[in-house]
């Protein structure tokens, strides 16, 4: 799940998940897994040579060094510096409730949730309109309106069609955008 307007990116870990699950579900190798996705998607389908990546930390604080829990120092943190020893642009973890509220997401390419909810609060706080989910690491091109289907509010002029145009233009962005990689690799 790939969340995005414009600029603003956000991709998380885990999905449809009970909170209760996530820090059970967290291993090092499916965020690893997800990193990897997420960055070859900013590269394949929007375009960013040498993506920057924001990873959130699961607990309050990031953790506070083990004080509030120890995912950050266990999974995540190690994550986070195996990747940079390889040359990957991937920074944190960062304290989501300061992070968005700073705004600090506007320095990164793209911002790592480790939950849904996590990451979906402040995108659809900041970006419902025009937000698009994407589904990144898809041989296919999916996009839909960051809201869901609003089924709803179906038939009854309620619904703000901003979303579903955004998914659409993303979209056909996307596709060209794999075209010219595919028209770059075969030229060469």
């Amino acid at each position: 799940m790939f969340l995005v307007a414009e600029k603003f990116r956000v991709a998380t870990v885990t999905g449809h998940l009970p909170l209760k699950d996530v820090a059970n579900v967290l291993t090092a190798e499916l965020l690893i897994r997800k990193i990897n996705i997420l960055e070859n998607s900013l590269k394949q389908d929007f375009g960013i040579q040498k993506p920057k990546i924001a990873v959130l930390g699961l607990n309050p604080h990031a953790g506070e060094n083990g004080l509030l829990g120890s995912e950050e120092t266990e999974i995540v943190i190690p994550v986070i510096e195996q990747l940079r020893n390889k040359g990957n642009l991937v920074f944190g973890p960062y304290p989501a409730d300061g992070f968005f509220g700073t705004r600090s997401y506007q320095k990164f390419d793209a911002t790592l949730a480790l939950y849904h909810d996590q990451g979906l609060i402040p995108f659809k706080t900041l970006a419902f309109e025009r937000g698009v989910n994407f589904t990144a690491g898809l041989p296919i091109v999916r996009t839909s309106p960051d809201h869901g289907t609003a089924y709803d509010i179906a038939g009854q002029n309620k619904a703000d069609e901003t979303s579903f145009r955004e998914a659409l233009f993303m979209a056909v962005d996307i596709l060209r955008a794999r075209a010219g990689i595919l028209e770059d690799s075969i030229r060469r």
